[in-house]
This record gives structure tokens, sequence and C-alpha cells, in this order.
């Protein structure tokens, strides 16, 4: 497993904003996309490609297009799905997938409630979206069920992530191809399992279902 945590200063700017509590939901929702997008730069660096040719107005050239098959892009829900614009904005073409997980708040594990994803993902690059990685449970699971299914490899974008949760998924996963790219690594996981000093609930701060 590899992990890349972008160190920019507009990634910076924005997450400092989505962490504050008195950001309201239609801000925390925009923020989320446009960070999104710029984690997702990065995240597709290795997106492959495959030359052709084409003409523009002035003469022939060669470029690149994406290859075959197209990568798939698959949110976990709920959350996951506030991230799914921002992502989709650098892969129009991409297809997507959604996977839905609740995590039991008394054990912390993992349980799927839904599945729309190829039976087959042979050759396939897949990026997973998931604002937290909390336990590591839900985002572990979500990546063997990818690779499960014969994923070229998997790529998960996560707005924050926790030590705790980067190492469960490390001796979970081992070396297969998994990379994690999040805005930042924060300092642990309080006794309920949540990210400090976090954000809160990403899926309540997008959805407006706070208390």
């Amino acid at each position: 497993m590899r992990l890349q945590v972008i160190d920019h200063p507009l990634v910076a700017h924005k997450l400092t904003v989505l962490r504050d509590e008195r950001t309201d939901t239609p801000t925390f929702r925009r923020l989320t996309d446009e960070l999104v997008t710029l984690l997702a730069y990065e995240a597709t660096r290795g997106v492959r490609v495959e030359s052709c040719r084409l003409r523009t107005p002035v003469a022939a050239t060669s470029g690149v297009r994406l290859s075959s098959p197209r990568p798939l892009v698959v949110p976990i829900l709920r959350a996951g799905l506030g991230m799914l614009d921002g992502m989709l904005r650098l892969l129009p073409t991409a297809e997507v997938g959604f996977l839905g997980m609740v995590r039991d708040e008394h054990t912390l594990a993992a349980s799927t409630y839904a599945t729309r994803i190829p039976k087959d993902l042979s050759h396939r690059q897949c990026f997973a979206l998931d604002p937290m990685l909390a336990t590591g449970g839900t985002l572990a699971a979500a990546v063997e069920l990818l690779l499960g299914r014969d994923a070229h490899d998997v790529t998960a974008l996560c707005l924050l992530a926790s030590p705790e949760g980067l190492e469960a998924m490390h001796e979970r996963l081992g070396d297969v191809s998994v990379t994690v790219v999040t805005a930042a690594v924060d300092e642990r996981l309080n006794d309920q399992g949540y990210i400090v000093p976090g954000l809160g609930d990403a899926g309540d701060r997008l959805y407006g279902t706070t208390d």
C-alpha cells in the first residue's frame, strides 16, 4: 500500500475551512467538491493512456487519450457520493459504480448493504471515494471487493486519514496495488472512532443532518 499526502497551499486552505464547525452545509459541499478535484489531479497521474493521431485546425499531430477499459469511479455511500462530481470533473468519461457500506457504531466493523459494480473488473483502474479513512475497516473492505473482482489497481481518495486507519489497512491489505491519496493525516482516533481533530461526520455535514 502506498500513501500520498498532497502538500499544496490550496488543499490546506480548503481543508482548513472544511474543519471549521462554523462552515455551513452549502459551503462545506462546495469546498469538498473543489478539494476532491485537486486530489484527483494527483491521484490520476498514473491513469493509463494510449497514443492517437488527430488534426488541429492547422496541421496533423499526435496526442494521447484514455485507454480502454475506462476507469471505474466508486463512491462509498453515503458520504462518498459528495465526492463524485469533483472526481468526474477530471474523468468525465469514467464509468461509475456504487458501494453501500455502513460501520457499526459499537464494533466499528463495516458491512455491505448495496453493490452496483461490474462483476469483472479485469484490467480496470478503480478509484474509490471515501471522505474519512478513520478505522480503515470500511475502505479496506471496499478495496478487497474491487481487487476480488480482478481490478488492475485501486486508488482511494480521502479528505482525511488517521494513523490507526492507515496501519489497519496496511496490516489487512499488505503490499497489494493500492494507493491512498489524502489531504492530511491527522493525529489520532478518539474512543468513538472519529478522526481528531478531523472535521466531524462528513456525511452529516455534506447533507445537513447534523444535530
